[in-house]
């Protein structure tokens, strides 16, 4: 006898409410499962799907704004050296003051920086990718002890002669 052949006789041993109230625990059963396994999961999903879009649309607008600083960039015509140093010296001046040293080798800068305010540094820094055309390469910033300001170096490429 097989096992089907088994649950079957035990199954016509069994009176009609005894059927049934198995018959009605197999069916919650059944039902829980398909609630854990199939429903909740999507309902769960569901329910997600607008804030994950709102940061998804807010991730795009981001790319989207940094595509059009690249494209402006890209599209302006190329600045000789001299007027790069000119500006990032400028800058310098501009928006670090006296909390700052720029430091000039071919055609690397580096500005050395002692208390600067986080906003002038990253004033500076926007200043400095786009009125002179100096790219960051390296920076070991860190707080400094009062945590008032940023103390370390950037170094910077210049653009090529």
């Amino acid at each position: 006898m097989n096992a089907l052949q088994k649950a079957q006789a035990l199954w016509s041993t069994l009176a009609l409410r005894e059927r049934w109230l198995a018959g009605s625990a197999a069916a919650l059963v059944l039902l829980a499962l398909l609630w854990w396994v199939g429903l909740q999961p999507a309902l769960g999903t569901l329910r997600s799907a607008d804030a994950q879009h709102r940061q998804l649309d807010t991730q795009l607008q981001s790319m989207r704004r940094l595509a059009a600083e690249a494209e402006r960039l890209q599209a302006l015509p190329r600045s000789r050296a001299d007027d790069s140093l000119k500006a990032l010296d400028l800058a310098v001046k501009q928006y670090l003051g006296a909390a700052a040293q720029l430091n000039v080798v071919g055609e690397r800068a580096t500005v050395t920086v002692k208390g600067a305010p986080p906003s002038a540094l990253a004033q500076w820094l926007a200043a400095a990718r786009s009125n002179a055309r100096a790219v960051p390469v390296d920076a070991r910033l860190a707080l400094n002890a009062a945590r008032t300001g940023w103390d370390g170096s950037i170094v910077l490429a210049l653009p090529a002669p």
